[in-house]
C-alpha cells in the first residue's frame, strides 16, 4: 500500500523537468540570430574587397575564408531547429504551439540549404570577381532557399503574436505583426541597396531572438 502511494513521485516532478529542459534547448533560438549576425560583421569588416553596401553577407562563403560563413550558416541553421524544438514543448497545448515552431524549423532549413548551395559571386567579392553577377545553379537554389526562409520568418512573427498577446505582452504583438512588414521591405528594396537588404533581414533575425526569449521566459498567465 505505501508503495502504492509513493510510487507517483516522478511523475509530479517530470513537468518541472520538461519545462526546464525546453528552456534549455529554447536557448538555440535565442543566440542563433546574434551569433550569426556578429559572425558576418566581423568577416565583413576583416575580408579584403567586401563592401556591406555592395555585398551580401552570403558571399562571405566565397574564397579562401568562406568555410567561416559555411560553418556559421550550418551552426545557425542547428541552434534554429533545436530553439524550434524548445520552443514547441514552451508552448505545448497553446496559441501558435504548433505552427510557430514548425516554421522557425523551416528557417533553420533555409540555413542549411544556404550552406550546402554558396551564394554567386559578384560586386567584386572575393577580391577579383567581376562587377557583374552571373547566376549559376548553386546561386539559384541559395537564393530561392533564403527567400522562402524569410517568408517562413515572417509568417511565424503572425502566429507568435498570439502567443505574446496571450500572456499579456500586447504591444509586442503589435510589434511582431508590424517586424515582417520591415524585413519585407527591406527585401524589396535589395536591388537598389544590399545594406536595405541586410538590415531586413537582420532585424528579423534579431525580433525572433528577443521574441523567443520572451516567450520561454514569460509565465502564460501572466
Amino acid at each position: 500500500m505505501t508503495d502504492m502511494l509513493t510510487a507517483p513521485r516522478p511523475a509530479l516532478s517530470a513537468a518541472p523537468a520538461s519545462r526546464s529542459a525546453a528552456r534549455w534547448t529554447v536557448v538555440g533560438g535565442v543566440v542563433a540570430g546574434p551569433l550569426f549576425l556578429a559572425a558576418g560583421l566581423v568577416q565583413g569588416f576583416v575580408r579584403d574587397g567586401f563592401d556591406f553596401t555592395r555585398n551580401a553577407i552570403s558571399q562571405l562563403a566565397l574564397g579562401d575564408a568562406g568555410w567561416i560563413q559555411t560553418a556559421s550558416f550550418a551552426l545557425t541553421g542547428a541552434l534554429l531547429i533545436a530553439g524550434a524544438a524548445g520552443l514547441r514543448r514552451a508552448l505545448l497545448g497553446g496559441p501558435g504551439g504548433t505552427w510557430g515552431p514548425a516554421l522557425i524549423g523551416v528557417f533553420g532549413l533555409s540555413f542549411w540549404m544556404a550552406a550546402v548551395f554558396p551564394a554567386d559571386a559578384g560586386a567584386g567579392f572575393p577580391a577579383g570577381a567581376p562587377e557583374a553577377t552571373v547566376m549559376s545553379a548553386h546561386g539559384t537554389v541559395h537564393m530561392a532557399a533564403g527567400m522562402l526562409g524569410y517568408l517562413a520568418l515572417c509568417a511565424v512573427f503572425f502566429v507568435l503574436a498570439r502567443p505574446l498577446a496571450s500572456r499579456g505582452l500586447r504591444g509586442w504583438a503589435v510589434a511582431s505583426r508590424v517586424v515582417p512588414v520591415a524585413v519585407l521591405a527591406g527585401f524589396m528594396a535589395s536591388a537598389a541597396s544590399v545594406l536595405a537588404f541586410t538590415a531586413g533581414a537582420g532585424l528579423g533575425l534579431l525580433w525572433l531572438s528577443v521574441v523567443t526569449a520572451r516567450l520561454a521566459f514569460v509565465p502564460a498567465d501572466r
